[in-house]
């Protein structure tokens, strides 16, 4: 039976409640997204202490539309970033995989090998552009249809045209979980009921919850409610992997991240990073270990170099400058960075580019 607001506890969504306490350095409690949870079935973080823990490991796509923050929950449900942001939508472009790992193998736990891909393009089909994005869906859709358990991430409260093109994708079979993300940013909660019903009309998820990817709270809760959903079986990774792509991939990543974050909406997305040149150098003076790292932005027109590049060289200097202190931080030495920028006209709609370049 659905619920109504009177299985809702008159303390918890009242506007005018005041908020739970949290100790000085932790997240406040969110008790709403327990309430709201539990409303729709779902349970809330934690179990039966002292009972062994299976060992479990599954494969989770994470899907929505582009831009809708599946790179910022990655991020988050790994611990560390393996995947790129930024406010343009279609940032990531590949399939991405990040691990988090819960307890030890010898006690029992989970491994969670979570996929992070591209938005399924409904907005950015324009010229010139129809082989870069027919790649992006089909790696949607195949994610959807070659992993344990589905996370399909929307915002809290809202639910349009592209998130139903997502929602149509999802496969018979698969347990679909509906994540509601961004809960932090409604103020009045109780309205989020019609909403929740709503969502129940147009799948049978397996579960609802609401969450906001920046509390580790709400992180940790979400994992503990995955873990019954993984098969039990032997991790596929060790203890403390974090992803399975290259280091020469995450750096190309990153150098992406920066070029997308600074040239804001001027710069088309049709761009991209190929890393020329990655290896390690003879160390410092001191003894700091050192890399060389030779990367080509690749535009469609001239008039997107002279963007990238900006008067006088200085914002390429500064993707270069922001992307070599991340880069230094990812690899753990110090790097020597040199970056290009090339003309590659219609490269987003050749395959043959598209292969050279690293699409899948």
């Amino acid at each position: 039976m659905s619920p109504t607001p009177d299985d809702l506890p008159d303390d918890v969504l009242p506007e005018d409640a005041p908020p739970d306490e949290a100790l000085p350095g932790q997240d406040a409690p969110d008790p709403t997204a327990d309430v709201l949870a539990a409303a729709f079935g779902a349970p809330k973080a934690g179990g039966a202490a002292g009972a062994p823990v299976p060992t479990r490991c599954g494969h989770l796509a994470i899907v929505g539309r582009p831009n809708v923050g599946k790179s910022t929950l990655l991020n988050a449900l790994v611990g560390q970033k393996v995947s790129i942001t930024s406010r343009k939508a279609q940032t990531t472009r590949h399939r991405i995989t990040g691990i988090r790992t819960v307890g030890t193998a010898a006690t029992g736990g989970a491994q969670f090998v979570f996929v992070d891909t591209p938005g399924f393009q409904t907005e950015h089909i324009v010229r010139g552009t129809a082989a870069l994005n027919r790649k992006l869906n089909k790696q949607v859709q195949a994610a959807v249809e070659d992993v344990d358990l589905v996370l399909f991430l929307v915002e809290a409260g809202r639910f349009d045209a592209a998130d139903a093109k997502v929602l149509a994708l999802m496969p018979a079979g698969t347990p679909v979980v509906l994540v509601a993300n961004k809960l932090d940013k409604i103020t009045r909660r109780q309205e989020l009921l019609p909403w929740l019903q709503g969502m129940q009309a147009r799948h049978a998820f397996a579960e609802f919850i609401p969450m906001s990817a920046t509390r580790e709270s709400d992180i940790e809760r979400l994992l503990a409610i995955l873990t019954p959903y993984l098969p039990e079986q032997a991790w596929l990774h060790e203890e403390d992997a974090l992803t399975d792509r290259s280091e020469r991939f995450l750096v190309a990543e990153l150098i992406r991240e920066k070029l997308f974050r600074l040239t804001g909406d001027e710069l088309p997305y049709t761009s991209t990073v190929v890393i020329e040149k990655f290896e390690e150098a003879a160390p410092k003076a001191d003894g700091t270990p050192m890399h060389r790292i030779a990367a080509s932005i690749v535009v469609e027109r001239d008039a997107h170099k002279g963007m990238v590049i900006g008067d006088g060289g200085e914002r390429l200097k500064r993707i270069g400058t922001e992307a070599r202190v991340e880069l230094e931080r990812l690899l753990g030495t110090k790097v020597f960075l040199e970056l290009w920028v090339q003309v590659r006209s219609g490269w987003a709609d050749d395959e043959a580019r598209l292969r050279a370049y690293g699409y899948e």
